[in-house]
């Protein structure tokens, strides 16, 4: 893998002081140097090596949510997100990488330093072109690579090269199929490298040159850029001017309308697909027809990387790149009308997902717009910075009800409308929608007295926009439930539903007839339920959804099961189960077993009641509680029960199986799909590895020569999903090929399971 010494003393360095900061010029490999330690030392840290991506943060506001996002908090509290995110590590033995600091530094140093102060045991790595400055940290200023050192194998005998000539071996062998290192262009290579002061960016964009050159040629060509920088002079470049005028050579090589795309390009953030191209960077110069082809070139020239997502191709600028190519944009006076085509495509966007999001796409758009994230806070960010765009916000921001919702992204929702309706300069009727969107937010967050003048607001500004009105219901009579405060919740939810039919607005319909029949239920009114119940998976059946289907599956079930069909009740769970995971809905899917364990209780099976209910602590403590109070009673009975038929040792000793479950594992043992392996796990035999365990258990089965599809069916998952574990671990890791991820697992079965 190479650096060798600089892994070593970044353990070491670790091992002495708690925040690490790896400094050094853009594409030196400062991620690629983190990421290898997390791998190495994963052992020490039994509660997980965490890889937070920071560079695509416009807002500092969305610092601590990012972290709590890479760690798979969800907690739907109303408390600060900081306060959230100490209280999950409190106790942990864990290490953040925090991965591109610079444009955060003061932001990442105040949060490390909270962090550090309240979690005894954590510890930080960070990467920055810069230190973050507090006190006790450690850097290591990561330097170029050795261009000298071992043989590279299958090399000529006697040839000896460094990581950067082995590295530059490397991707010209991938551009020029059957390249090696000889004694011939041996020392052109080894001077190519030094030319390039060893940068790993720098060397990966002028392999690709071998497509058109030999490395003589592109020997002599780099000299010719680097002596116009200094004027004949034949002192060392320092890095930067290196790296930038590679970079410059590269921008000369494209054609103009190449050159307009790459600036183009860098307002994505987060990458972009071929539509987004299409309609955000044509026009003034660049046909829309001839996108295509222009970002092929990019493509072959290295400029743009190319990533496989599902069923689409995805591109993104590394970040060095992409800073290039906006600083081009903006002395081009062309900067801010990109922007808002930018800001106008992920408006439509998000406006067209939540037109189809009760529908048969509704996968598809879940996953578009979790991919889309970062465009999408960009898109947010401008409005926020353009006085008359606030409605254009407020509409965008609203749009994505459902999406802060199935992503666990309560917080980060909030946080834009309270930056949002800040601003005086809204219309009545979208501060209406947004304040009706934004007390949802909140009262599923428990945050009632933030939600109530909320409401009270938008039903004055909507008192003409019959929708805002039934959605106010809807949102009065949830609070009113998830307080308990049935009498009214009926009142407040049986008017939101008869708006809604009024209306004819089949997605309201089937969201308030899913709480109306849990009321009715909770008032032992059950053959009422029932029958809403069934009106509910009516609807969205016909309208072939999941997420509401999933919901009133599950809460369908508690009431069979209250009635004593265990064996349907079994069946509902399960199909909701089914249904949730391809949004990984982890909050749903807890829900799900837990009923289940209430019902193996029942079914005179307490031993995997109690596996299940242990299989339940580490899912609790990642989405930060059980959720709906009403169900505590059945909660509290259900472990008594348990108890009191398996005497506590024994209990003890089967909850803890269950909380050495993966998350794969307890969908399966729920499911009662595949055998799943009981074996006692100690505390620090969980989360050895820097990839989530679903990850983990991913790249397993990557080594093991599985294909997507495989790796689907042996994990019970759509095969969607099992692609993007894929391409997180490629990109968590720093790979670019499933042999190399085979390669990690196999290196670090020889140290211990990963």
């Amino acid at each position: 893998m190479g650096r060798r010494h600089e892994v070593a003393e970044v353990k070491r360095l670790l091992s002495v002081s708690r925040l690490v900061t790896l400094t050094g010029v853009g594409g030196v490999g400062k991620t690629r140097l983190a990421v290898r330690v997390g791998t190495l030392v994963h052992r020490a840290f039994p509660d997980g090596v965490w890889l937070i991506e920071l560079a695509a943060l416009n807002s500092p506001d969305l610092l601590v949510p990012a972290v709590c996002e890479a760690l798979r908090i969800c907690d739907r509290s109303a408390r600060p997100p900081l306060q959230v995110l100490i209280d999950h590590l409190e106790d942990a033995q864990a290490l953040l990488i925090l991965d591109n600091c610079e444009h955060l530094v003061g932001e990442c140093a105040v949060l490390a330093e909270a962090l550090l102060r309240a979690c005894p045991r954590l510890r930080i790595l960070a990467t920055s072109r810069q230190a973050l400055g507090i006190v006790s940290e450690q850097t290591l200023s990561v330097p170029s690579l050795p261009v000298t050192g071992h043989a590279v194998a299958g090399s000529h005998p006697g040839v000896a090269a460094g990581d950067a000539v082995r590295l530059f071996a490397e991707r010209a062998e991938a551009v020029v199929p059957g390249f090696t290192l000889t004694e011939d262009n041996r020392e052109t290579v080894v001077r190519i490298c030094r030319r390039l002061d060893g940068l790993p960016l720098g060397i990966e964009l002028a392999a690709v040159r071998l497509r058109v050159l030999s490395v003589q040629q592109l020997l002599a060509r780099l000299d010719d850029r680097f002596r116009l920088l200094t004027s004949g002079s034949r002192a060392v470049l320092p890095r930067h001017q290196t790296l930038r005028a590679l970079i410059d050579w590269s921008y000369g090589l494209c054609t103009e309308p190449e050159r307009l795309l790459w600036e183009r390009v860098s307002v994505f953030s987060g990458g972009l697909d071929l539509e987004a191209a299409e309609s955000v960077c044509a026009g003034d110069g660049i046909a829309r027809e001839d996108v295509l082809d222009l970002v092929i070139g990019l493509v072959d020239k290295s400029v743009l990387v190319r990533e496989e997502h599902a069923e689409t191709v995805r591109y993104r600028l590394l970040e060095t790149i992409r800073q290039y190519g906006r600083e081009r944009l903006i002395a081009s006076d062309r900067e801010a009308r990109v922007q808002r085509r930018h800001r106008d495509y992920y408006r439509d966007l998000v406006a067209r997902a939540d037109r189809e999001w009760f529908g048969p796409d509704q996968v598809s758009w879940f996953h578009r717009l979790r991919l889309e994230h970062g465009n999408i806070r960009a898109a947010l960010d401008y409005c926020l910075s353009t006085p008359e765009e606030i409605d254009t916000g407020l509409d965008t921001a609203s749009g994505l009800l459902f999406y802060w919702i199935a992503a666990d992204l309560l917080h980060e929702g909030r946080r834009w409308f309270e930056k949002l309706l800040v601003a005086d300069s809204g219309s009545p009727a979208a501060r209406a929608t947004a304040l009706c969107v934004h007390a949802r937010l909140a009262v599923l967050q428990s945050d009632f007295a933030a939600a109530e003048p909320m409401l009270d607001e938008a039903r004055t500004l909507g008192r003409d926009e019959p929708l805002v009105l039934a959605q106010c219901q809807y949102v009065a009579g949830l609070a009113a439930l998830i307080r308990r405060d049935l009498t009214r919740a009926e009142a407040s939810l049986e008017d939101a539903l008869a708006r809604h039919r009024g209306l004819g607005h089949d997605r309201g319909v089937a969201n308030t007839l899913m709480y109306v029949a849990t009321v009715y239920s909770l008032l032992g009114r059950s053959e009422e339920a029932v029958a809403l119940f069934d009106e509910c998976l009516r609807l969205c059946e016909a309208r072939q959804d999941r997420w509401f289907r999933s919901y009133t599956l599950s809460v369908l079930g508690i009431e069979v099961w209250r009635e004593g069909d265990l064996k349907r009740a079994t069946e509902l769970e399960q199909q909701a189960i089914r249904l949730k995971q391809p949004f990984d809905d982890r909050l749903g899917m807890a829900l799900c077993v837990e009923v289940l364990a209430w019902i193996a209780a029942d079914e005179g099976d307490p031993a995997r009641a109690a596996r299940l209910v242990g299989a339940l602590r580490e899912i609790w403590r990642e989405v930060g509680g059980p959720p709906y109070v009403y169900l505590t009673r059945y909660r509290e009975q259900c472990e008594r029960a348990i108890r009191d038929r398996l005497g506590g040792p024994r209990f003890d000793a089967l909850f803890e199986e269950g909380c050495g479950f993966s998350s794969a594992e307890t969908t399966a043992y729920a499911l009662r799909e595949g055998e799943v392996q009981v074996i006692p796990v100690t505390p620090d035999q969980r989360s050895l590895s820097p990839l989530t365990h679903r990850e983990t258990e991913v790249a397993r089965l990557i080594a093991k020569g599985m294909s997507n599809k495989e790796i689907a069916a042996a994990l019970v998952v759509a095969q969607r999903t099992a692609e993007g574990h894929v391409e997180r671990i490629l990109r968590k890791l720093g790979f670019g090929s499933r042999a190399q991820i085979a390669a990690w697992v196999a290196e670090l079965s020889e140290e211990g399971s990963p």
